[in-house]
C-alpha cells in the first residue's frame, strides 16, 4: 500500500503565535515516519521562509534553522505563493531552503493532488 501524501499549508507569520512552529513540527514528525511531505506557505506564512530572521530578540528560537533541516528529513518540496512572496518583499533566492514559487492555478492543482491537507 502506497503512502499518502500530506500537504502542510502554513499561513502564520513565524513569531507571535505557536501555530507557525506547530506546523513545522508536524511536518517533521510526519517525515520522520517516512510519510511523503510537502509544504505550501501562503499569505504572511511566507515570512517563515526568510533566511535572515532572528527570533532571539523576542526570546524565540529561529525558524530559519529549523527549515534548513528539512532536507535531512527528505522534505524536498517546499512551495510558496508567488504573490505573497512579492507582496512581503522576499526573494526565493534568500530563503532558508529552496522554494518553488507558485501561481494561483498551480497552488490549486497542488491542493487537489494531495491526499491529505493540514492547515496551520
Amino acid at each position: 500500500m502506497a503512502d499518502k501524501s500530506i500537504l502542510f499549508v502554513c499561513r502564520q507569520s513565524p513569531y507571535g503565535s505557536s501555530l507557525a512552529r506547530a506546523g513545522l513540527d508536524a511536518a517533521l514528525a510526519a517525515a520522520a515516519f517516512e510519510q511523503p511531505v510537502n509544504l505550501l506557505f501562503l499569505g504572511t506564512g511566507v515570512l517563515q521562509l526568510d533566511a535572515d530572521q532572528d527570533g532571539r530578540a523576542i526570546g524565540q528560537r529561529d525558524q530559519g534553522k529549523l527549515l534548513a533541516s528539512f532536507p535531512l528529513y527528505d522534505i524536498d518540496q517546499v512551495y510558496a505563493d508567488a504573490d505573497a512572496i512579492k507582496r512581503h518583499g522576499l526573494d526565493t533566492a534568500n530563503c532558508a531552503l529552496p522554494v518553488i514559487a507558485l501561481g494561483g492555478a498551480e497552488m490549486q492543482q497542488l491542493l487537489t493532488q494531495s491526499d491529505h491537507v493540514l492547515g496551520f
